[in-house]
């Protein structure tokens, strides 16, 4: 269960508690606070809190008095500029903090972002739950042999049922010895900064996660990417929706320009002038090693 009855309860309380506020306020972010959304098996993202919305971003951009605002429709052509042109100060004026949950490896990878403020869970003072990610059955790859960081064609049949098996016992076992040496009954029992050594990476912690939004859709270009983990992609997308309703304008500029917009070098921007041309560009006469190659093709014949 991603969250207990007790946090459910607590959280609908603190849902129906309103303040009225001269801050700026997000219609779209206020129906996301407290509301925990479902993530893999055993995880969740929910927004604590938040800070500005669109007209902020315009307001800290032109510098100015009050709200800011012109219009919508000049609101939306300055954010487009201002991600266009690569201008990130006026993004930074917006804020956003997350409670999230999340399995330890996942946990590892998010870190690399180290542009947010987090506090985590502590093992050292608190007991970790009997909580493990255990992947679907789809979601069971072998190795690339092309990728050393991604994944190939899908296990199935036995050997997919043998991960899945060993998967679970190995995490019982240990989770099992570490209650046993953390155990107070009758004798001291294991520190728990130290029983905590044995448990699996893929056991759930979790923490408190605040960033400024122009990092925020850093961590998202990146994450949200097809070719991302899939474990870390899930938690980006589920992101990503929050976003799309906190700063819609900001949201759609970054679809086009970040998302589904691409960098190509000076040699692969050579390339495409030629091609509109007329002229015929191969991988032997574009400059590109094979690799670069591959991945311009890749680029240019997306559909």
């Amino acid at each position: 269960m991603p969250i207990t009855p007790e946090q459910l309860a607590e959280i609908e309380a603190e849902r129906q508690e309103t303040r009225s506020t001269l801050r700026v306020v997000s219609d779209g972010m206020e129906k996301h606070l407290y509301t925990a959304h479902p993530v893999l098996d055993h995880g969740f993202v929910r927004v604590i809190d938040y800070m500005g919305d669109d007209a902020a971003i315009c307001q800290a951009a032109r510098v100015s008095y009050g709200k800011g605002t012109k219009s919508v429709q000049n609101d939306a052509g300055l954010i487009r500029y201002l991600m266009r042109h690569w201008h990130s100060t006026p993004f930074e004026m917006c804020e956003i903090k997350l409670h999230v949950k999340l399995p330890v490896f996942v946990a590892r990878q998010w870190i690399r972002h180290r542009t947010a403020n987090v506090n985590e869970y502590s093992a050292r003072y608190s007991i970790l739950d009997r909580e493990f990610y255990i992947p679907s059955p789809d979601a069971l790859a072998a190795q690339s042999v092309i990728n050393n960081q991604g994944r190939g064609e899908a296990l199935t049949g036995e050997e997919a049922e043998r991960v899945l098996r060993w998967l679970r016992e190995d995490c019982t076992r240990a989770y099992d010895h570490y209650e046993a040496m953390i155990s107070q009954d009758g004798q001291q029992g294991l520190a728990r900064e130290l029983a905590r050594m044995n448990l699996p990476a893929n056991i759930y912690t979790q923490w408190y996660w605040k960033t400024d939004l122009h990092n925020l859709l850093h961590f998202l270009r990146l994450r949200a990417d097809a070719h991302a983990q899939y474990e870390i992609r899930v938690y980006a997308e589920a992101m990503c929706k929050i976003v799309a309703d906190w700063v819609p304008q900001t949201y759609a500029a970054f679809e086009d320009y970040r998302m589904g917009g691409a960098a190509v070098s000076k040699t692969g921007l050579d390339c495409i002038r030629r091609m509109i041309r007329g002229e015929a560009v191969t991988e032997e006469n574009s400059g590109m090693s094979k690799g670069e190659w591959r991945e311009f093709r890749a680029l240019i014949d997306k559909e």
